[in-house]
């Protein structure tokens, strides 16, 4: 086994056991701003004490009125998602609906602490928070994959119809969701919601195997993110190094 299969292996077996309540953080924020959002709360839960009704009051203001500054708001928006407070759910959750631009990401991920808290106390079951930069939805990541096609042969008609029926019928029967399935010249890219406990080298391996019974045109090498969609210059790139590493970012 090689360090990126080994990386695959790591990641699967992280979730092999898991007990407990998956919270999976759906929309797409960058992991720059998830870091930069829990180093914020964690400093504010250092003097944190229990939220009073003038000062819910106040917080909940400064979501709404227009000349509050955006640091005064996520300052609100980070108070209100620690403070154990199920009125302060509320008015995150509110708040979400109609976010101000900049403080969109800023304003998900206090919702989603605050729902992994309340419920932390309401519940006996292990709560376990779960992000990615490509986001998913209830108990599913966002993968994005680039496939390649072997010895950068242009795909022929037929091989992109066996590439579309077979990620369909394989990808489907281990219940994923495919968002973006698109064959372009010389390679393919796919966007999809895997559940978090099916290990994700195996069924690619397995599905491209299947492809090839018609022909060998499609390479054993892939590049698998979580982290963001790649652009046409990174895919690029990659296939001008020949593809030589599959990766799990």
């Amino acid at each position: 086994m090689n360090e990126k299969d080994d990386m695959f292996k790591k990641f699967h077996d992280s979730f092999k056991g898991m007990q407990g309540h998956f919270h999976i953080l759906e929309e797409r924020v960058p992991v720059e701003r998830q870091v930069e959002y829990f180093k914020y709360s964690d400093r504010m839960k250092q003097n944190a004490r229990p939220i009073e009704e003038d000062e819910f009051e106040l917080l909940d203001g400064w979501l709404t009125e227009p000349d509050v500054t955006d640091e005064n708001r996520k300052f609100a928006l980070t108070r209100l998602a620690i403070s154990h407070n199920i009125k302060a759910y509320r008015a995150l959750e509110k708040y979400v609906q109609s976010p101000d631009s900049k403080l969109k990401d800023w304003a998900h991920l206090a919702l989603m602490e605050s729902r992994i808290t309340l419920e932390s106390e309401l519940s006996e079951e292990k709560q376990i928070y779960i992000s990615t930069g490509l986001g998913g939805k209830n108990e599913k990541l966002r993968f994005f994959v680039l496939l390649q096609a072997a010895d950068k042969k242009p795909f022929e008609a037929y091989q992109r119809q066996v590439i579309e029926r077979e990620f369909a019928f394989y990808l489907e029967k281990a219940d994923c969701e495919i968002e973006q399935l698109d064959i372009k010249d010389r390679y393919g890219i796919l966007l999809f919601l895997l559940p978090i406990r099916t290990d994700i080298k195996a069924l690619l391996d397995a599905t491209i195997a299947e492809c090839n019974q018609f022909g060998n045109f499609l390479s054993e090498v892939y590049t698998v993110t979580n982290v963001k969609e790649l652009s046409e210059e990174e895919i690029i790139a990659i296939i001008d190094r020949n593809g030589n590493v599959k990766a799990s970012h």
